[in-house]
């Protein structure tokens, strides 16, 4: 099961992150890789970290806000491969503040970066999709695109992943007449360089314990077997479904 190998999967966000760790996931599945990020020397790092996998790796600098360069990263990897058969739209950052503070500015710079990236770049890709037929997209939200927080003042953000949230429904519905799926996992408390600050304060450490009810943040690599089945042909039937991996954090 979950045998990727001949599948062409286009991962944004793949220089760091959860996006990066996905990567070596997809290379031990056998499927060959478009890397998008806008630092190509990062994405130049994780290539060689998956030589070892005797894949394809095509690193591609790619701004996910600027629609020439999504538009270009399309052409390249369908000339390259013909193809894409997956697409995981992991890229994303954030201006924190509450509603009451934040600017124009940090509000469209969220959700440029957060929300309408995943729009433009599901285009481009899911144009190449429809015409073989064929097509997995995952899109990585948040779990606070499902719920507030007390904790942290980023009413753009939860906006902005919220946006996915909803985006992925009604792209799923819309897609499934031409056999592409759409599904979408809301991530919990997982250790990135947007977060790793945060995430180690004292303070945050005890409000985790008390919010989320495995009481601990999550590990490198488990929210790769949810990205790896929905990639799937085994998932073949799924479809608008919203996978929280956040340790229990919106079931409470």
């Amino acid at each position: 099961m979950f045998n990727l190998k001949g599948r062409v999967a286009v991962i944004t966000g793949a220089s760091s992150g959860l996006g990066r760790g996905m990567c070596k996931s997809f290379a031990e599945c056998g499927a060959d890789l478009v890397l998008l990020a806008r630092r190509i020397e990062r994405l130049e790092e994780v290539k060689k970290e998956l030589l070892p996998y005797g894949v394809k790796v095509i690193p591609i600098k790619c701004d996910v806000t600027k629609n020439e360069e999504i538009d270009y990263a399309a052409r390249l990897t369908e000339a390259y491969f013909g193809k894409v058969d997956i697409l995981v739209n992991c890229a994303g950052a954030s201006k924190d503040k509450g509603v009451l503070e934040m600017t124009d500015e940090e509000w469209q710079f969220t959700i440029d970066t957060d929300l309408s990236s995943v729009f433009k770049v599901t285009r481009a890709f899911g144009n190449i999709m429809k015409k073989n037929h064929y097509g997995r997209i995952i899109n990585i939200s948040s779990m606070y695109g499902l719920v507030g927080n007390t904790e942290i003042p980023t009413i753009a953000y939860h906006a902005s992943k919220g946006g996915v949230v909803n985006f992925t429904r009604a792209a799923a519905a819309e897609l499934a007449k031409d056999n592409i799926t759409v599904n979408c996992i809301c991530p919990g408390y997982f250790y990135t360089e947007l977060t790793r600050d945060v995430l180690k304060t004292p303070k945050f450490q005890e409000f985790a314990k008390v919010h989320v009810p495995m009481q601990r943040y999550g590990n490198d690599g488990e929210i790769n077997a949810g990205v790896i089945f929905l990639s799937s042909d085994e998932a073949s039937y799924v479809t608008g479904v919203i996978l929280p991996i956040d340790g229990g954090y919106t079931c409470v």
